[in-house]
């Protein structure tokens, strides 16, 4: 099974990597391809690969991949850019981050109301983060406005290690509702992750800094060796935690915090932690589309579905728009910072946690949900992101509106991939 896996999963990467450039601009993204790929490859159509939810190698994979990403992420935000322009992330992530959770746990009971609140409330937190890769030409086109540009890039950024300790009270408080924990037990398994994840995130990233610090200032570090670091500390972040009963993501994010302080500046020394991290990505959205979406694609239905698509307008661009009540920004840029919050690997990871550990009654619609949610924002983000770029940029450029128009610092976008838009 390993094996077929592999031959699978390498035939794909190479068939994207020789026709990315062709599909530059299109609506054809690598998201897309991956999902469609594993799709393809499951027992719900050709039957090359068996794997599921529960398999060990798919939450290895998953887990491993986002702790690549929160250190990498976490370690790149340029705090003094954010703080010159923080008005359009901090109002995403202050107050539309919450209001989302508030939305998602609201629609959860209504659409999906055999489940518990406490689930609904779970649910609501795994699917609240975004992700940039899934509508990359958002984040990627410099004919936008940076300030809409570098708002999503920030956010996307931030909110998956924003929502990590959420997701672990969450879980807690959820098991302990159904006797799964006592009161006391779940009060304690909340202490620990957050305490050792922060504690783990500490050592991790501060080791691995002080490391890179002291090798550089010394001459003794290779450049590509140094490119090694950013990874081998997300590495030991998360290792430091979860030894301990803590939240690795947790660690992994605090971490690559504490990386990014205490290390200067260098983005060439970054990019093997961020190719590393988009091969992971791509070899778990394939797995999603094997092991998720290949196995419940049949336990889906119309209820699911329906959550789906208001997780992905509603319950998403209400919050967005009161959070950018006051900023005197036009409409077209309310609906696109809506629009383009796009749920994939964090929702994708924080699912298989919940296959993993929690023991809620059910566990099944959640998954069929959060399969569901991502599957269409998969697709839907990916096909209209080209397109409403350019409309959105024609719009602009012909009436330069005030609060888009104002120029704000470059942030780093997350795991630039090679066809990004320059």
């Amino acid at each position: 099974m390993l094996a077929s896996t592999l031959v699978t999963l390498a035939l794909v990467l190479l068939g994207y990597a020789a026709i990315s450039r062709r599909v530059q601009g299109t609506i054809v993204t690598a998201p897309i391809v991956f999902v469609a790929a594993g799709f393809l490859a499951s027992d719900a159509c050709f039957g090359v690969l068996d794997f599921h939810a529960d398999n060990h190698a798919v939450s290895l994979l998953a887990e491993a991949t986002l702790a690549v990403v929160l250190f990498t992420d976490a370690s790149r935000i340029d705090l003094r850019a954010l703080r010159r322009e923080s008005a359009v992330p901090m109002r995403l992530l202050g107050i539309g981050l919450p209001l989302t959770i508030v939305a998602g746990l609201i629609a959860g009971v209504v659409v999906l109301p055999s489940l518990l609140v406490v689930e609904a409330l779970v649910l609501a937190i795994v699917l609240a983060p975004t992700d940039a890769a899934l509508g990359q030409a958002v984040v990627t086109d410099a004919r936008l406005p940076s300030r809409i540009r570098q708002g999503l890039n920030v956010e996307s950024g931030l909110n998956d290690g924003l929502c990590v300790p959420l997701l672990a009270i969450a879980l807690a408080v959820a098991q302990a509702d159904v006797d799964a924990l006592t009161a006391s037990a779940a009060a304690r398994v909340v202490v620990e992750a957050i305490g050792w994840g922060v504690a783990g995130g500490l050592v991790g990233g501060g080791i691995a800094a002080a490391v890179l610090r002291y090798a550089r200032a010394r001459g003794w570090i290779e450049p590509h060796w140094a490119q090694i670091v950013p990874v081998a500390g997300a590495a030991l972040s998360y290792g430091l935690a979860d030894s301990r009963g803590g939240s690795g993501f947790i660690a992994a994010f605090v971490g690559g915090v504490v990386f990014g302080l205490l290390t200067e500046d260098d983005a060439a020394e970054a990019k093997f932690a961020e190719e590393v991290g988009g091969v992971l990505s791509g070899a778990t959205l394939f797995l999603f589309g094997a092991a998720m979406l290949g196995e419940r694609w049949g336990h889906i239905g119309a209820a699911e579905v329906g959550y789906a698509v208001a997780s992905l307008t509603i319950v998403r661009m209400i919050p967005v728009a009161i959070a950018m009540w006051g900023m005197h920004a036009k409409r077209p840029t309310v609906l696109l910072l809506g629009w383009f919050g796009p749920r994939g690997l964090a929702s994708i990871v924080f699912g298989v946690v919940v296959v993993e550990t929690a023991d809620l009654p059910h566990t099944g619609t959640m998954v069929d949900t959060i399969t569901a949610t991502v599957a269409l924002s998969v697709v839907a983000h990916g096909v209209s992101a080209a397109p409403l770029v350019r409309r959105y940029v024609a719009w602009h450029d012909a009436s330069r509106p005030a609060m888009e128009s104002r120029p704000v610092p470059e942030q780093r976008w997350r795991h630039r991939p090679p066809d990004a838009v320059r």
